[in-house]
């Protein structure tokens, strides 16, 4: 019963071998690299907060709810699906680094400003 689903498996990772449909990390990474408007910078994220302290900012009202990020990403991205939502320190304060993905496939990344709630930039 092993040998059917062994030769199975194997014909399926020759397929997709010959077919090109495997390729490497650093591929798929290249190809959904953010796009940055000309003369603009990324913006430099000096670290992420873990779950656990990103709980703790939001319950003692030092920034506003995810949620309330999300609503004001949408406002910039309005047909896409948010995939990840970070809290994390920045030059000017903490930011919430939220990546969305469109329905081209492209992913994109909004910064919101975690005390206002205001769209900082998106590339």
């Amino acid at each position: 019963m092993r040998y059917p689903f062994a030769l199975a498996a194997i014909c399926l990772t020759v397929a997709a071998l010959a077919g090109g449909g495997l390729g490497t990390l650093a591929e798929e990474t290249r190809e959904a690299a953010p796009v940055v408007a000309p003369g603009a910078s990324q913006p430099r994220v000096e670290e992420c907060l873990s779950p656990a302290d990103m709980r703790e900012e939001v319950s003692e009202r030092r920034v506003i709810a995810p949620v309330a990020a999300i609503k004001a990403a949408r406002t910039v991205i309005a047909r896409a699906e948010i995939q990840r939502a970070s809290l994390c320190r920045h030059a000017d304060g903490l930011v919430y680094m939220l990546t969305a993905l469109r329905r081209d496939g492209h992913f994109v990344h909004v910064m919101v400003d975690a005390k206002t709630g205001q769209v900082a930039g998106q590339y």
